[in-house]
């Protein structure tokens, strides 16, 4: 693996019991670099990210985090070489305050963003910090969800469907968020449908169908490329 890989997956194919959700993938995400997977629903960019985290059943073929493999490594070993998951359903605690929530999270690789600094990037939690998770708007779940992750101290994100089901202002705040962690040095693999919100963000693209990665195309590619991806897309 080159050294400036923060993340490189090498004959990637996954199983759900009998079920064989990836075929073969390889993609692979520079340090400070934010790569997006793109595909229609049930293409295999979940599955992609579950695989990366060690949540599926089964996984053959290489992935390779900060030079270490970590085929066979449980999901909380993979999380301390700094990987930080937001999963689609963004796992919230209702109960529990939105600072309490942002307590919670353990470290996992060094210093996270403390409280404060969270609060200075999200002022909408700042301002929800004693509501309880159950009285939210979805997008401020979506905000807590990601904050949490920054508690950990991973400096490799891994972001699914951030947007999902997000009104249009929620949206271009995150879209903020993303930008504002990216000037920061984070490195970033994220799982997105909405290829209008994607697009302007990322280094680089990686289009997923039917588990395979069927295009990889460069932010300067996209003018070029459009045609193949409205077809894949259907954007």
């Amino acid at each position: 693996m080159t050294t400036d890989n923060a993340l490189e997956i090498s004959g990637l194919h996954a199983y759900y019991g009998e079920s064989h959700v990836l075929h073969g993938i390889d993609i692979h995400v520079r340090r400070g670099e934010l790569v997006t997977l793109l595909g229609r629903n049930g293409s295999g960019r979940s599955s992609t990210i579950r695989s990366i985290m060690g949540l599926v059943g089964r996984r053959v073929g290489s992935i390779r985090i900060a030079g270490q493999e970590t085929i066979g490594m449980p999901p909380h070993r993979i999380a301390r070489l700094g990987v930080g998951w937001c999963p689609e359903e963004r796992g919230i605690f209702s109960t529990l305050s939105t600072e309490e929530n942002l307590a919670l999270p353990p470290r996992a690789r060094g210093e996270g963003l403390s409280i404060d600094e969270l609060f200075e990037m999200f002022p909408n939690l700042k301002e929800r910090r004693n509501s309880p998770g159950t009285k939210l708007s979805g997008g401020e779940q979506q905000m807590l969800a990601i904050a949490r992750v920054l508690r950990t101290g991973a400096d490799i994100l891994v972001l699914d469907e951030i947007t999902e089901g997000l009104a249009p202002v929620i949206v271009k705040r995150i879209g903020e968020v993303v930008r504002k962690l990216k000037s920061l040095g984070y490195t970033m693999l994220l799982a997105e449908q909405n290829f209008v919100f994607a697009a302007p963000l990322a280094d680089r693209h990686y289009v997923i169908e039917e588990g395979h990665v069927v295009m990889e195309v460069a932010h300067h590619e996209l003018e070029a490329k459009m045609g193949k991806l409205n077809e894949l897309l259907g954007v």
